[in-house]
């Protein structure tokens, strides 16, 4: 016998075979999860591509609101009324001698 001869003939296409069927079984154990999780970050990418945008219109209109509230007070506090402007100021009633300790 020589070395380079074997009782039985080599099949190389069998672990070929065996690959295939572990590829395949690997595919379908884990083909639910994957697509879960791509179709996860898809949906959060859709839902991203919509709710950005909304989130920034939404900043410059309270930007707008804030300015509108603002420019609304200044203009109001620095507004004036052309007039004679009461006061309010007391009057003091005349000083009593007798019980005022400055006037003795």
């Amino acid at each position: 016998m020589n070395a380079s001869t074997s009782p039985q003939p080599s099949r190389p296409w069998g672990m070929v075979g065996a690959g295939a069927a572990a590829v395949a079984a690997c595919a379908v154990c884990c083909a639910g999860p994957l697509l879960a999780l791509l179709g996860g970050i898809g949906a959060v990418s859709a839902l991203g591509a919509v709710w950005i945008p909304a989130l920034a219109i939404l900043a410059v209109a309270a930007l707008v609101g804030v300015v509108w509230v603002v420019r609304r007070r200044r203009t109001a506090s620095c507004k004036t009324e052309i007039g004679v402007v009461d006061l309010g100021m007391p009057t003091l009633a005349p000083a009593d001698a007798e019980t005022d300790p400055l006037r003795h």
